[in-house]
């Protein structure tokens, strides 16, 4: 069976798609617009588009796409390129935007783990506020280990599922 190109394909299902996976991201926690353009962005073909299409395609502002593309950057979910001779972007979505994504996270988590050490120390681990503050810090020492070790385990998934080790 053969996948069909951009022509084939049914704009509408294709307008349903986007909008519909964006509305889980959104009930996830992520900002409606980029989720919009995120969802655009990953059922493209070339997994790349301009401003302008990406305006077309989901009828918003340039300013919209721009507030969008930026909040996905930052989270490392896309990234920017010039085109060859063009002044134009070209947003990208790269195969291994979730794994960039989660391990992004590990920064986060570990400040997190540091305030928690902290707040341990100050409130008392034999306060109950200490020991809930303890707790928190020992679940997102679990979690920062776990996710090292699945982010270990997605990359020899990768590979024998795709044939490829970049993550």
């Amino acid at each position: 069976m053969t996948e069909p190109t951009g022509a084939q394909r049914d704009m509408e299902a294709v307008s349903k798609f986007v909008e519909s996976f964006a509305a889980q991201l959104v009930e996830a926690g992520m900002q409606r617009m980029p989720a919009r353009v995120f969802a655009a962005l990953l059922s493209s073909d070339e997994g790349a588009m301009t401003s302008t299409e990406l305006g077309e395609q989901l009828r918003i502002s340039p300013a919209a796409v721009s507030g969008a593309v930026r909040y996905l950057a930052q989270q490392h979910m896309v990234s920017r390129e010039r085109e060859p001779g063009s002044r134009r972007e070209r947003y990208r979505v790269h195969s291994n935007q979730w794994y960039e994504a989660l391990t992004s996270r590990e920064a986060v988590l570990k400040r997190w783990e540091g305030a928690l050490r902290e707040g341990v120390a100050s409130l008392g681990e034999g306060t109950p506020a200490g020991r809930r503050m303890a707790e928190t810090l020992a679940f997102f020492e679990f979690v920062d280990g776990e996710i090292a070790a699945m982010m270990e385990r997605w990359r020899a998934h990768r590979e024998r599922i795709f044939g490829t080790s970049e993550a």
